[in-house]
């Protein structure tokens, strides 16, 4: 099959989430299935920036330019191409200066119609490739102008007439609203649905609407999103769409995912020889400033500090933990950058217990990689969560995930088996989860080793799922 990747991340290209790990993993696994992949992006300023100096992704440029057609006139693009790192997939870049060679990915009013732009710009790329798709793969709401492009315009032309599509959403919350006249940008007409207010379009709502199939990133979360608790305006669309609707759960990479070949960790180790761990524990108190001591429990974070992480009942917790209320000592890292509440919590928590915690408020990549390997447990209390990668990278590193069992977290850790679960969102519910976590720590070593291998045996890589989705693909063309 012939499958295009359409997204506004791809690691290592671009990344500020979990998106961009899927459209930079699920690629090369389907490729590993035998098939045909091409992935699309536009070309941010350090994509461009980079090209143009040092160029450490080996991009080349596509010669002469193309012309995307828009209510506003038609504007050239260029584009760069390059291959996923490791695969002979291709990733191509449409450049557009000043729309897409700014300081950030996201965060502009002009948002909707910088992908509007890149999702029209998609099929004069394929026109110039003379590359025809089986299936188009749209990734979120940034994507979702493509679709709704295809199933109205697109159909006039006979090129694109019989192309299906398949829309993932990562997450809902993020919809992408726009005034109505960006269909006159995008050059369509079309109805307004429920779902929109009057004069406005909701593009995760188009993609949803117009895609041949949907797919969100876990089971648990595929259910979810069709209640009103979940679904974010959108619960009564999802339910109409309830036969095109899939879960399918991410994977992770599991070869850059891996304690026994980690180049950043202080020491390699296995399931089977769990010795490097306690050098790695002891690098990142080392790092952390805290005290080097093997049989204090290292907890950890490593998130974006937003509300959906469950932050709010956080606080609370950390403060319990650091004050002994699990009847030994512990100690606590977090890594992570967002609202300013959060930060400010963590740094006034870090403040308070100067000896016992440290709070990176940043992001840093390499420093994560040392939280997975050095931490004993990982909390994610989410209040939702597509999928999450967070608690499959811990297990894989064998720190033992504490989390809310919602979406993809209640699909990947299993109660006393891999981690320690807990429903209610609540403090209480938390800490009680963490405070049974914390006792088999103090008290079973021979449990808890068992409950680390459990957790860094699962399997967590990309195959099942990409079959799962070549499953779907079909779905799209029947």
């Amino acid at each position: 099959m012939k499958i295009l990747f359409l997204s506004a991340e791809v690691a290592p290209f671009a990344k500020t989430g979990g998106l961009a790990d899927v459209c930079g993993s699920l690629p090369k696994a389907l490729h590993a299935l035998g098939h045909e992949v091409r992935v699309v992006m536009p070309a941010y300023r350090p994509i461009e920036h980079g090209y143009h100096t040092d160029n450490p992704f080996g991009l080349a440029a596509l010669p002469g330019e193309l012309r995307v057609p828009t209510g506003a006139g038609t504007f050239p693009a260029g584009v760069l191409h390059g291959r996923l790192p490791g695969s002979p997939v291709p990733v191509y870049f449409i450049a557009e200066w000043n729309l897409f060679g700014r300081e950030k990915i996201y965060g502009y009013e002009d948002d909707p119609y910088r992908f509007a732009f890149f999702s029209r710009a998609v099929f004069e790329l394929l026109a110039a490739l003379d590359w025809h798709p089986d299936v188009l793969h749209a990734h979120d709401w940034h994507a979702a102008p493509a679709i709704t492009w295809l199933a109205t315009a697109g159909q006039s032309d006979p090129r694109w007439r019989n192309l299906p599509s398949l829309y993932t959403i990562h997450n809902l919350a993020y919809q992408g609203q726009a005034r109505w006249e960006i269909f006159d940008y995008l050059q369509l007409l079309t109805h307004s649905l429920a779902e929109e207010p009057y004069g406005w379009v909701n593009f995760m709502a188009r993609g949803i609407y117009h895609a041949n199939q949907v797919n969100t990133v876990s089971p648990t979360y595929a259910r979810e999103i069709t209640t009103p608790e979940f679904g974010e305006g959108l619960d009564r669309l999802l339910r109409a769409r309830g036969p095109d609707l899939h879960g399918i759960l991410n994977g992770i990479d599991t070869g850059f995912w891996n304690p026994a070949s980690d180049p950043v960790l202080a020491q390699h180790y296995h399931a089977d020889d769990l010795a490097g761990k306690a050098a790695c524990k002891r690098d990142l108190q080392a790092r952390a400033g805290l005290p080097q001591r093997e049989n204090v429990p290292l907890v950890a974070m490593v998130t974006r500090l937003t509300g959906q992480k469950g932050l709010d009942i956080t606080g609370h917790v950390i403060h319990k933990l650091l004050n002994n209320h699990a009847g030994d000592e512990a100690q606590f890292v977090v890594l992570g950058t967002g609202d300013a509440e959060y930060e400010a919590m963590f740094g006034h928590l870090a403040g308070y217990h100067r000896r016992k915690m440290t709070a990176w408020l940043k992001y840093d990549a390499q420093l994560a990689q040392r939280i997975y390997a050095g931490a004993d447990i990982f909390l994610m209390p989410s209040r939702f969560e597509p999928c999450g990668l967070g608690q499959m990278i811990a297990m894989r590193y064998g720190a033992v995930p504490v989390v809310r069992a919602t979406g993809g977290l209640a699909d990947t850790v299993q109660h006393e088996h891999t981690g320690f679960t807990f429903t209610e969102y609540s403090t209480a519910a938390f800490w009680r989860a963490l405070d049974q976590a914390l006792q088999v720590y103090y008290h079973d070593k021979t449990r808890w080793r068992e409950i680390q291998r459990n957790g860094m045996t699962a399997d967590f890589s990309w195959e099942k799922s990409a079959r799962a989705y070549v499953r779907v693909y079909a779905g799209c063309k029947a």
